[in-house]
Order: structure tokens, then C-alpha cells, then sequence
């Protein structure tokens, strides 16, 4: 990417937040967000990623408040004990636990997932929430850019090695369910098949709405996957909107100012940001239904190349090279 299409991709990030800011400030001004009205979850266990903070910890809390036994997977162990005590006394739900997974690692992944699978309990939700957000350029542990590496790869390792889990709970007109976190920045990005970890030229907006549209067209994959194999696993992409959060450290100085003067009105808390996320998880609208784009609790169109099949195929079969997941693409729906 040159340094002119690098400051283009910045442009395109701003503008795609902009338009959503305006559009969540014109609802504040008609009435509001109103809060959904949820049915209880008891006896169902759910994997939120990045449930320490913000948008994670909001959906982690209205997911415990449902009667769900939620498990934090997380990096922040000095947060971890704090998080979990406060959450389950915000629910009076004693079922909130944390375990340790770093998403940048590979094998953090599959030591998280070896842990959750020793205790016995079934799966019946993923969220996949965690993310970095414009970070100077830097790699994950095996190599990878980083946005692409823990927002999009390390969700994708983490969705395929827990799939036999998610599909033992699920069960037709109860099924399991992966919820995706993408973002409207997904519309602005653009896939380089050929410099997937931005080796020519870095741009950190370039970078970020790259991984957010890379989870769409993984999660649409996903979904023709399961369908095809008759899996009681469901998956669906939310877009919380923009949200006041601290992911806003690394960006333009102009926008931190935005955050910090009018964040309490233009920009969504992170319990509004994570309605939809939980409406995805719960909602019986939904059951049986997987491969759709929701924003503000509702079905809404995604960006037009996210719904081309062979590039979704090309996105996880490289995926799949990247981080020795088996592709069973070819068996399932070319076999």
C-alpha cells in the first residue's frame, strides 16, 4: 500500500465513523437506543473474548444476567479476579469465570481451548469480541500483523477448534451459535490476498477495516459449512456501531477530542454497543438462521464483495495454511 492509499484508507475509516455517528446522534435526538427485552438462558454456557472491557464486558454482564454461566477468555490477568468478582455481583450470578487466552498466540489458543474442554460443560455460545484497533504496525508471535493476526486469525483458529464443542450442545430448535464482532469500517476495507499483513506500505486503518471485513467473509464461509453439514451451529456478524470505549487511543488526536467532549451523547455506551451481540446469541428470531450482518438488532445489508463465494473460499483456505486448521471445504461442499 503506497503512503497515498494508506492516508485514502484513513480518510475512508473516518468518513465510514463519521456517517455512523451521525446517524446514532439523529436517533438520540427521535428518542434514543431502547434496551431489548431478552428471555432468561439458564443452563447454557457461553465464550466471550475480550470480556474484560468495554463491549466484552457489557455483552459478558448481559449474557450472565440471563442465567448464562459465561466464561472470560482473556489476556488481562490482572484484571481478570476484579472482572469476575464485579460481574458477578452486577448478575448475582456466581457462574462467571475467566481463562486465560491470548489471541495473538496460536498456542494460547489451543491451550485455552485444551482447558475449556477439560472441564466438561457444554458450549452453546462464542462470541468473538476481542480486538485491537489502529495499532503502529507490530506482529503477533507467529509473524502475523497484528490486527489480522489476533482480531481475525485468532477468532478463526478459536471458532474451528471449538466448532466440535458448539456442535455436541447444539440441537434442532436450540442451536448453538457464533456471534462474529465486525464493524462498519468493514464497508470502507479493502482484501489483499497478496499482502494480507500489510508488508509493502502499513496503514493502520487500512489494517483495522481490512480484519473487520475478513471476519465477515469468515463468518459467511462458516456458515455455508455448517448449513451444508446439517450442524446445529449457527453463525451470525453484530456491528455495535461506534461505541465509547478505550479502544479510541490510537487514533487521529481529532477523534479522541470527539470522544472525550461528546462521547457520552454521539457515541453508544458499551452496554447499548453490545445488544447486538447478545441479541445475536439469544434472540429466538434468529434460531436455525445463521449468515446475516446485524446492526442495531436488525438484519441489514454488508458490504457487496463479502458476499462473493470465491473469495470467501480463497480468504479460509489461506487461513487455513496460515494456522494448520484442516480445510474441509472440498469435502463439504465440493465433494
Amino acid at each position: 500500500m503506497s503512503p497515498l492509499s494508506a492516508a485514502r484508507a484513513a480518510l475512508r475509516v473516518y468518513a465510514a465513523g463519521a456517517a455512523v455517528v451521525l446517524a446514532q446522534l439523529l436517533r438520540r435526538c427521535l428518542g434514543g437506543f431502547a434496551e431489548p427485552v431478552f428471555p432468561p438462558q439458564p443452563d447454557r454456557v457461553a465464550i466471550v473474548t475480550g470480556g474484560t472491557d468495554g463491549i466484552g464486558y457489557a455483552t459478558a454482564k448481559q449474557l450472565a444476567r440471563l442465567g448464562m454461566h459465561v466464561i472470560i477468555a482473556g489476556n488481562n490477568d490482572s484484571k481478570a479476579q476484579d472482572v469476575v468478582q464485579r460481574l458477578k455481583e452486577e448478575t448475582s450470578n456466581d457462574k462467571v469465570e475467566f481463562l486465560y487466552c491470548d489471541l495473538a498466540s496460536l498456542t494460547s489458543i489451543r491451550q485455552f481451548v485444551q482447558k475449556f474442554k477439560k472441564k466438561k460443560i457444554p458450549l452453546h455460545v462464542l462470541v468473538n469480541n476481542a480486538g485491537v484497533m489502529m495499532v503502529p504496525q507490530r506482529k503477533t508471535r507467529d509473524g502475523f500483523e497484528e490486527h489480522f493476526g489476533l482480531n481475525y486469525l485468532g477468532h478463526f483458529v478459536l471458532t474451528n477448534l471449538l466448532l466440535d464443542s458448539l456442535k455436541e450442545a447444539g440441537r434442532p430448535g436450540r442451536t448453538a451459535r457464533v456471534v462474529t464482532v465486525s464493524s462498519a469500517t468493514h464497508y470502507v476495507g479493502e482484501l489483499r490476498m497478496r499482502d494480507l499483513h500489510g508488508s509493502r506500505c502499513y496503514s493502520p486503518h487500512g489494517a483495522y477495516a481490512q480484519s473487520k471485513l475478513a471476519l465477515v467473509l469468515f463468518t459467511y464461509h462458516l456458515q455455508r459449512l455448517l448449513a451444508a453439514q446439517g450442524s446445529p451451529v449457527t453463525a451470525n456478524v453484530a456491528d455495535p456501531g461506534v461505541v465509547d470505549t478505550d479502544l479510541y487511543r490510537h487514533v487521529f488526536w481529532g477523534t479522541r477530542l470527539i470522544q472525550k467532549m461528546l462521547g457520552w451523547w454521539a457515541f453508544k455506551t458499551p452496554d447499548e454497543g453490545a445488544w447486538t451481540s447478545v441479541y445475536a446469541a439469544v434472540t429466538p428470531d434468529l434460531e436455525g438462521i445463521g449468515g446475516r450482518y446485524l446492526y442495531n438488532e436488525k438484519e441489514t445489508k454488508s458490504l457487496t464483495v463479502t458476499y462473493d463465494r470465491d473469495l470467501q473460499r480463497q480468504l479460509w483456505a489461506t487461513s487455513c495454511q496460515m494456522t494448520s486448521i484442516p480445510d474441509v471445504t472440498q469435502d463439504t461442499l465440493l465433494g
